[in-house]
C-alpha cells in the first residue's frame, strides 16, 4: 500500500467546519441543545442544521412562511403547537390535509381523545361511537359537535358566489372566536389573518360536512328514493379559488420559506406556485415574479428510496423550478464555512434521525437566531 506523502492538510485551511462535543452539562434549553446538535454529526446535525435554517426564515423580515401539515398531528395532541407558531408570526400559510383540521376543530369544541391500547376490538369500537386513528381514539360524539360550527360557517357564506377553503375556514376562526373557543388552530389563524387552505376538500369530514349541509337545505322526505335528485344540491365551491388567492399572496412575497410535516397533497401543492406562474408567463408572454422557495425544513418518515413524492428531496424540487437554483444565488450555493464561518448552507440531501427523517434547505449565519 502506498503512503500518501507531503504535507497533510489540517481541515481549516480547506474551509471544513470544525465539530464540537455536545456538552449536556453546558445546556438549560431545548434551544440550546439544538444549537449544540448542529455542530455534531448524523441525525443530531441535520436537526440542529434544520433549526438554524427555521430561525433564519423566521427572522427574515421579508420571507413569507408556508406551513404544509399531513399526517394525525391534530389527534396526536400538537395543536397548540400550530397555534403557537400562528400566534408568534412563524405561519403566513397554512396547507393542511382536511382531516386534520376537522380533528383540530373536534378538540377545540372541548371533545376529548383518548389512549387505545386494544381494550376492543374495531367492530365494537364502532359500535359505541369510536374512531380508532392507530393508538388513539376519536370520539364519533366529537365529530358531531364540530359539524354544526362547520354548517354555521357554511350557511354565513354568501350563496350567490363561489367559495374557496380558506373563506370556510375563516368562518369557522371567526365562530371560534366569537364562542370563545380559544385557543384554536382555526381560530388563531383567523386572528393572525392566516389563510388555511386545504386542497383535498371532499377528502375530509370538513367537505362531508359541507356536502350535507348542501344536501340537506333542499331535502324533503321521500327524496332518498331518486338518488339524482338527492344529490343534485352541489355546494357553491371552487378550488381554484384557493389556487388563485395562494398564487397571488406569493407573487407578492420577497421570499418564501417552507415548514412541512409529512408529505401528501399539502406538501406538494404548497410548492407548485413556481411552476404554475412560471407556465402563465409562457403561454401569455408575462413577466410576473416567479414565486420559488428560498429556505425549507421538512419532517418526514418516508426515505427517498422508497421512490415516493413525500419522501423527495428538495434538490430534486431545484429541477421543478419550486426552489431558488444554486444559479440564481440560491441556498445551494455553499459560502466561506469553518475558520471564516461567515455563512453555511445545508446540504439538502435526507438524513434519518431517530424521529424520522429532517431535511432542510436554505441559508443562515452564526450565531443563530434567539426567535425561537
Amino acid at each position: 500500500m502506498k503512503l500518501r506523502r507531503g504535507r497533510f492538510h489540517d481541515g481549516a485551511e480547506d474551509g471544513f467546519e470544525p465539530l464540537v462535543p455536545l456538552d449536556v452539562t453546558s445546556t438549560t434549553t431545548f434551544r440550546e441543545m439544538l444549537e449544540q446538535m448542529s455542530r455534531t454529526a448524523f441525525g443530531a446535525r441535520r436537526l440542529g442544521e434544520a433549526y438554524e435554517v427555521l430561525c433564519a426564515m423566521v427572522d427574515d423580515p421579508d420571507c413569507q412562511i408556508i406551513v404544509t401539515l399531513s399526517g394525525a398531528m391534530t389527534v396526536a395532541k400538537m395543536g397548540l403547537v400550530l397555534v403557537e407558531m400562528i400566534q408568534r408570526g412563524m405561519a403566513h400559510f397554512i396547507v393542511s390535509t382536511g382531516a386534520l383540521m376537522a380533528h383540530g376543530l373536534a378538540e377545540s369544541v372541548g371533545g376529548t381523545h383518548y389512549k387505545y391500547r386494544g381494550e376492543m376490538d374495531d367492530e365494537t369500537l364502532y359500535r359505541l361511537g369510536y374512531d380508532r386513528v392507530y393508538d388513539t381514539l376519536e370520539l364519533e360524539k366529537n365529530l358531531y359537535d364540530s359539524a354544526e360550527i362547520i354548517r354555521e360557517a357554511y350557511r354565513s357564506l354568501d350563496p350567490t358566489r363561489p367559495f374557496a377553503s380558506f373563506e370556510l375556514h375563516r368562518e369557522i376562526g371567526r365562530i371560534l372566536v366569537e364562542k370563545g373557543l380559544v385557543p384554536s388552530i382555526l381560530g388563531a389563524a383567523y386572528q393572525k389573518g392566516v389563510p388555511v387552505y386545504v386542497p383535498a376538500f371532499t377528502d375530509s369530514e370538513l367537505g362531508l360536512e359541507v356536502a350535507v349541509a348542501a344536501i340537506q337545505s333542499e331535502y324533503r322526505p321521500g327524496k332518498e328514493a331518486d338518488l339524482d335528485a338527492l344529490f343534485a344540491p352541489v355546494p357553491n365551491f371552487n378550488p381554484f379559488l384557493d389556487l388563485y388567492d395562494f398564487a397571488k399572496r406569493l407573487v407578492r412575497a420577497k421570499r418564501i420559506g417552507i415548514f412541512t410535516i409529512g408529505g401528501g397533497v399539502p406538501r406538494n401543492w404548497g410548492q407548485e406556485m413556481g411552476p404554475f406562474v412560471e407556465i402563465l408567463n409562457d403561454m401569455l408572454g408575462a413577466d410576473l415574479p416567479v414565486p420559488r422557495i428560498h429556505y425549507g425544513v421538512r419532517i418526514c418518515p418516508e426515505p427517498v428510496h422508497w421512490g415516493g413524492l413525500s419522501g423527495c428531496t428538495y434538490s430534486e424540487g431545484v429541477s421543478w423550478g419550486k426552489f431558488v437554483p444554486p444559479s440564481e444565488g440560491g441556498p445551494l450555493r455553499r459560502g466561506l464555512l469553518g475558520r471564516h464561518d461567515r455563512l453555511a448552507a445545508v446540504d439538502p440531501r435526507r438524513y434519518r434521525t431517530s424521529g424520522g427523517i429532517v431535511a432542510a434547505y436554505g441559508t443562515f449565519h452564526r450565531p443563530v437566531s434567539r426567535t425561537l
